[in-house]
């Protein structure tokens, strides 16, 4: 599966999770670690951790690889990198102060019905 499709399964397991401002960034012309960057948040801990749980869930089932999951227990900042796909997900006030749109805004914001 290419890692569109990916990107797809991962913003619709999000979605599912009531998952806030979800953004696609295309970063395969500014960087070589990955393809796309999604970044989403929630309200509160709990909600970050059962987002992180349905996207494992719905990657592990599709055949995907995690190569590295980082912040789960603390629950600010989630990191899950699928290789070609790194995925953020944050409580709304580290979003906000870590502000990674701004840092990859040479990126390609994708809009989720491209997808």
């Amino acid at each position: 599966m290419d890692s569109r499709k990916y990107c797809k399964l991962v913003t619709d397991a999000l979605q599912d999770k009531k998952g806030n401002d979800i953004k696609v960034i295309d970063i395969r012309e500014i960087s070589s670690m990955g393809d796309y960057f999604i970044i989403a948040d929630g309200l509160n801990r709990n909600q970050v951790q059962a987002m992180c749980d349905a996207v494992e869930e719905v990657l592990s089932a599709a055949g995907a690889r995690l190569k590295n999951r980082e912040g789960y227990a603390n629950g600010g900042w989630i990191l899950l990198d699928y290789y070609d796909i790194i995925v953020h997900i944050f409580s709304e006030e580290e979003r906000n102060f870590y502000d990674l749109e701004h840092i990859w805004r040479d990126g390609i914001l994708v809009q989720l019905g491209d997808l």
